[in-house]
Formats: C-alpha cells, structure tokens, sequence
C-alpha cells in the first residue's frame, strides 16, 4: 500500500458520508417547508388581514394606507388623530403611502364580519365595508331613547332587553289606548317621556311619545318604529289620534325602521305633533296639567 493510502481512502469515505447526510437533511428541511405551507397556508392569509388592521383603531384599513419612515401603517383617519406622529416609533408620519399594502389588499377575500350572525358572503376586501354598512344580518341598535344606550343585537335580544332592563311596557294587540299624565307640562326641555312595545302580526313596534322644543314653541310629539329593517317597516301602516268631545288631531303614516335613530325619525317631525296649548286644551280642566290621550292601530297592507 503506497505510503498514506489508508488515509486517502477514509477521507474519501468521511467526505462521502458528509455529502450523503447534507442531502437527506435539505430533502428532509423542502419536505417539512412544503409541508408547512400546506397546513398553515390559511394562517397566512389571516396573517396578511391582521396586517391591514390599524393598530390605533384596530378597524381595517382602506386607502390611502399611510406609513412612518420605518414602515409602521396606520389608516387616514387615526394619522389626523394622531397628530401625524406615528403610534409606534414616535417618528413623524410624512405622506408616505404604503401602496405595497394597498395592493397586497386588492387580492383578498374576506367573509361579511356578521358571519356568525348568518350572513355566509365572501366578499373582496375593498367590497366588503360598503356591504357590511347594509348587510340585513348586521345587528340593530337598542331603540330606547330614555338614555345613551349601547346595547345591539337582534330583535329577540333588543325585546329581552328592553323588557329586562329597561322595564318597557309590553302589550299584544295591534290597538292602543294610551293616557300621557304630567302635573308640570311647562318642562318639556329634552324631555323623553314614554317607550312602549307592541306585539303585533308576529312583529314588534315600539310607539314613541315626548316632549321638546320644536324652534321656540315647546310640544309633544307620537311616532310608532318599526323593530325590522325599512323594506319591512313599508308592509305596515298606523294610524294615531288625540283629542276631545268634537275635536280630534290625526296623523296616519307608515312605521319607521329602528335602523333609523330615535331623533332622526323626532328631528324629521314623521309623526302626529302636539303643540302644548292645543294638548293642554284636549286635557280639559284648568289646563294646568297634561292629561293627554293617544289612540292608535297598527294594521298590515295587501
């Protein structure tokens, strides 16, 4: 054997050994990558929409996506509240858009953000708000207009809850005989008097009585809502009065839908209107206090 032969060979055999086990470890590390991508590929989409959250707001963010000299996003409405400092690094923000962002937006789709209420439409991501602003599964809001509050819903919930907590009448039947009782009918100052819910063909109607200013002349004021959405609130009609021996006021009109808010359907004056010298006159007496009484149906057109 020439001289250093056997070293040659268990070099060759150890570098052999090295190259075989260098292969079967990348093999190994693409199969493992490949097998990743697999399992988690809708991670990572998730991944890219957690990425479009603005992390002042943490609502998605539409364009224009603004970013910091560091790249940190934020939506257009929280840069104005931000001062145009970024949330993140102090730096100032600039008008540096993140059209990468942008376009990596273009191409998701995402499932309506009602889905566990039941709407099951995908929609593209920059279609998705505009659907979610009239989507029929969206949650209404608590119609009692007595206080500030935030409960949503559906409307077995909202009627669970306006019973429950905000201990609202609730009556069956589709006609109403209400009498409004005030010792100082003078205060009338944002004054929200009575919330009452009806049961009616299977549906429910809140009717809605108060007092307010009306410019300088202070009055009351009767409108029935509708708990469903507008299309729905147009199958009905109601008609209220109020009066006396020989004088009556009436108001007939259509419900309005609970979409709309307690004083966008006040501030339209879409209901019978009671100036308080005239209520006061139904009262009867001595006109020093309101003894008012409001009569109504509800009934559903062909």
């Amino acid at each position: 054997m020439a001289p250093g032969g056997r070293i040659y060979k268990e070099v060759v055999e150890s570098l052999s050994a090295v190259t075989d086990y260098d292969t079967v470890t990348a093999k190994a590390e693409v199969k493992s990558s490949a097998s990743t991508r697999a399992t988690h590929g809708i991670s990572s989409t998730n991944g890219v929409h957690e990425l479009l959250e603005c992390p002042v707001c943490m609502s998605s963010m539409y364009p224009p996506i603004h970013q910091c000299p560091n790249g940190h996003t934020l939506c257009s409405n929280c840069k104005i509240r931000v001062h145009n400092c970024c949330p993140t690094c102090r730096y100032e923000l600039g008008n540096i858009r993140c059209l990468a962002l942008e376009k990596v937006a273009e191409s998701l789709e995402l499932p309506c953000g009602f889905q566990s209420l039941g709407c099951h439409d995908i929609f593209p991501y920059y279609s998705k708000l505009k659907h979610e602003q009239h989507c029929r599964f969206r949650p209404y809001n608590c119609p009692y207009a007595g206080s500030e509050c935030s409960v949503t819903g559906d409307i077995p919930m909202l009627v669970s809850h306006l019973n429950d907590d905000h201990k609202v009448d609730m009556h069956d039947g589709c006609t109403f005989n209400h009498r409004y009782v005030k010792s100082n009918p003078h205060e009338v100052e944002n004054a929200t008097w009575m919330l009452t819910v009806f049961n009616c063909f299977g549906r429910q109607f809140c009717l809605h009585f108060e007092a307010f200013q009306l410019g300088m002349a202070p009055v009351y004021m009767a409108f029935l809502r509708f708990m469903g959405d507008e299309d729905e609130a147009k199958k009905f009609s109601y008609s209220l009065e109020v009066g006396s021996t020989n004088r009556k006021l009436t108001w007939q009109g259509v419900p309005r839908s609970i979409r709309d808010t307690h004083r966008k359907v006040r501030d339209s004056l879409d209901g019978l209107i009671i100036q308080r010298n005239l209520a006061l006159f139904f009262s009867g007496g001595d006109r020093q206090e309101l003894k008012l009484r409001v009569t109504g149906r509800i009934w559903k057109e062909q």
